[in-house]
């Protein structure tokens, strides 16, 4: 198995793991009260010194950069600096559904409301692997929180490539989510 490959499934597997700790973390009792800098886990919302921290802190424990931001997985979380989260990715998704590209957020929500980016993590019909039921969870005083981070970020970077249909073979390096029969041993 080439390096590439290796570090295509190494991705993949972050991904996974990340949204099942990020969905595992909205099931926790609630936490004490919040320090400055910190956010804490209230019955209906995160509660921090502004609307932009708690959206910061959400970003991070809902595994957003995982996908969204170039090199955040690969690197385990420890680059790229904050300044360039969120500005989308070129590898993509594939699965029965096509290629899905990790959309610039910082581009995305500059030409969307607060409403509407609720409207939309209410309807939840974009493709996989996006967490889709975990932003329909959320309060909407954590999803205003998000956006209003987000928003903060100020736009930047290019957007990502746009999706492909089913049986259209991508172009640059994509992660494959379709099931795996194990190789018998026999």
């Amino acid at each position: 198995m080439s390096a590439q490959n290796t570090n295509i499934y190494a991705h993949a597997a972050f991904v996974v793991i990340a949204g099942l700790l990020s969905l595992q973390a909205c099931s926790k009792p609630a936490a004490a009260a919040p320090t400055a800098g910190e956010a804490s886990i209230g019955a209906e919302h995160i509660t921090a010194a502004s609307a932009v921290d708690a959206g910061r802190y959400l970003v991070k424990i809902g595994g957003c950069n995982d996908c969204h931001t170039p090199g955040f997985a690969m690197t385990n979380g420890a680059s790229p600096v904050e300044a360039e989260w969120l500005t989308g990715d070129a590898v993509g998704f594939s699965g029965p559904w096509g290629v899905s590209y990790p959309s610039n957020l910082r581009l995305a929500f500059q030409n969307m409301d607060e409403e509407q980016f609720i409207e939309m993590s209410r309807a939840g019909q974009g493709r996989p692997p996006m967490p889709w039921p975990s932003l329909k969870a959320m309060s909407d005083k954590d999803l205003k929180a998000i956006y209003a981070y987000i928003k903060s970020l100020g736009p930047k970077g290019e957007p990502a490539p746009a999706a492909l249909s089913p049986g259209v073979a991508p172009d640059r390096p994509h992660i494959p989510f379709v099931p795996q029969m194990p190789v018998s041993k026999s």
